[in-house]
């Protein structure tokens, strides 16, 4: 498959899923924003709100190291990865961005990232990453410099470290957001990923490499 096709499979999965959100939350009948059940959006500051401004940023790097190395390596196992999670957190962003359309919130956060969760435990982001989890400036620099063998160990690690910090954020939505189909979508997520991350273990192991 061109990258041409490729990348227009994701984008438009993103829009469908996008588009489709509204049914989605309007045919939840328990899908109340609100302990009272008024139905009332969630705030501006809430976890919910939150949860889909931070995942989407989260998602949208994931998406793009992994078209980076869809054209870095030739490994079919790598690019048959690189494309499920492409497409999959491509839908997803375009579901979290609809919430925030459907509730009338901004995308861009009021504060900082993550604000609307406990970070106790987690390592900070480090110098050029948005969120924890996420790649520095410096990291997606080289992993579009790498080619072949290197290039999948590196892609691995660094979507290892990617989804760990992705799982603590849906976990954080589980355990935080009041939208039932929020929650669900969120769980989905933690479920989804840590078998992901396991895949990615045996991938380093079988070139050597450890997560």
């Amino acid at each position: 498959m061109k990258r041409r096709d490729w990348l227009i499979g994701a984008v438009a999965g993103a829009v469908l899923a996008a588009g489709g959100i509204t049914a989605a939350v309007a045919s939840d009948s328990s899908g109340s924003s609100d302990a009272d059940g008024s139905g009332d959006a969630p705030s501006t500051s809430s976890a919910d709100a939150g949860f889909a401004r931070d995942m989407a940023v989260h998602h949208q790097q994931a998406v793009e190291m992994s078209y980076v190395i869809r054209d870095r390596t030739g490994n079919k196992e790598i690019r048959r990865l690189a494309y499920d999670i492409a497409q999959t957190q491509a839908n997803q962003r375009g579901m979290m961005l609809g919430w925030l359309d459907l509730w009338d919130l901004p995308k861009v956060p009021p504060g900082e990232p993550m604000e609307w969760m406990d970070m106790t435990g987690v390592p900070s982001a480090g110098d050029g990453s948005l969120m924890p989890g996420m790649a520095t400036n410096a990291q997606m620099k080289r992993l579009g410099e790498l080619n072949g063998k290197q290039a999948e160990i590196f892609y691995l690690k660094l979507m290892t470290a990617h989804h760990k910090g992705g799982i603590h954020m849906a976990q954080g939505c589980v355990e935080r957001c009041d939208v039932p189909v929020e929650r669900r979508l969120a769980q989905g997520m933690v479920e989804s990923q840590e078998s992901e991350v396991k895949l990615m273990a045996d991938l380093l192991k079988a070139r050597g490499a450890k997560p």
